[in-house]
């Protein structure tokens, strides 16, 4: 290759991440609380999708448009398990962005577009490593696991990620040890759904408090620590300081897994649990509730 191509390759690829960034910027805002800075994007015109644990607990939020203008905003709900949070504004004019829910491969280049006081922001990096659905901590679905090597600002948390080809496949977000992960299309269409309809995300519901034990005969146990008395586990029998020790045939793992199990689909099924109470084994049937809206 000669030295004259090789500039010309580069102002091409730069040419073409600026109107990437050109071209997106009109669908991603800027979101602003007494105490926190964060981007996110319009999923319909008058909706915008954030990041969930970027945005402050009571506090009045504003967003601030492509272009300046400020705009009060009205949170719609919010879903700590996915990250994934909806505003809304009283405007019907924002370009709602068209996610796209094809995979994405390592080594991809990716663009984050987010915003700051009104003015894009962009971030390349690479894909480094993408996996399949995954659980996060606080027991949320995640359609598929994506991972940036990428700079972020703070104020970009929230902000689209997009491949080479101009598609969203996401929303970039600030994981463990500010390792930046992407919260999929698939996700977000799916929770910000919900909170459209609904102001939350139904979750499965036990009723119970529950720490894990080791057991004699080796393994973990989930002991009952407290009950509602008007929960599930209430209705089925359970009484505290009753040790769970296999839910539907299969031993406990970690407390963690099996709060995971409760997505929205698990409400309303039968759970088989089999216990040690004061030592002795039993069994019981437990269905599964609608965690109470708190």
């Amino acid at each position: 290759m000669s030295n004259s191509a090789s500039p010309t390759l580069l102002e091409g690829l730069s040419r073409a991440l600026s109107e990437l960034v050109a071209k997106t910027a009109p669908a991603v805002v800027s979101v602003h609380s007494q105490s926190a800075r964060s981007s996110g994007f319009a999923w319909r015109p008058n909706l915008v999708v954030t990041a969930e644990e970027a945005l402050a607990e009571d506090e009045e939020v504003t967003v601030i448009l492509p272009g300046g203008d400020t705009a009060a905003a009205q949170l719609v709900g919010r879903d700590p398990t996915t990250d994934v949070a909806v505003l809304r504004i009283e405007r019907c004019d924002l370009q709602a962005v068209t996610l796209d829910t094809a995979p994405v491969t390592p080594g991809a280049l990716s663009v984050v577009v987010g915003a700051q006081e009104g003015r894009p922001t962009a971030a390349l990096g690479v894909v480094s490593s993408t996996g399949p659905s995954w659980h996060s901590l606080r027991g949320g679905q995640i359609d598929a696991r994506i991972e940036l090597d990428a700079s972020l600002k703070r104020s970009a948390e929230g902000g689209l990620a997009l491949d080479a080809a101009g598609r969203a496949f996401g929303m970039a977000v600030f994981g463990p040890r500010r390792r930046i992960l992407v919260i999929p299309s698939a996700t977000i269409e799916r929770v910000a759904a919900q909170l459209e309809s609904h102001g939350r995300v139904t979750r499965g519901y036990l009723g119970l408090g529950l720490q894990p034990v080791r057991l004699d005969g080796g393994g973990i146990g989930a002991m009952v620590m407290t009950i509602d008395r008007d929960g599930p586990g209430a209705a089925a029998g359970v009484r505290q300081g009753d040790v769970i020790v296999r839910w539907n045939g299969a031993p406990i793992r970690t407390v963690q897994t099996l709060i995971q199990t409760l997505g929205s689909d698990s409400i309303g099924s039968v759970v088989a649990l089999s216990i040690l109470r004061a030592g002795e084994p039993t069994d019981l049937q437990l269905t599964i509730g609608e965690r109470p809206q708190t």
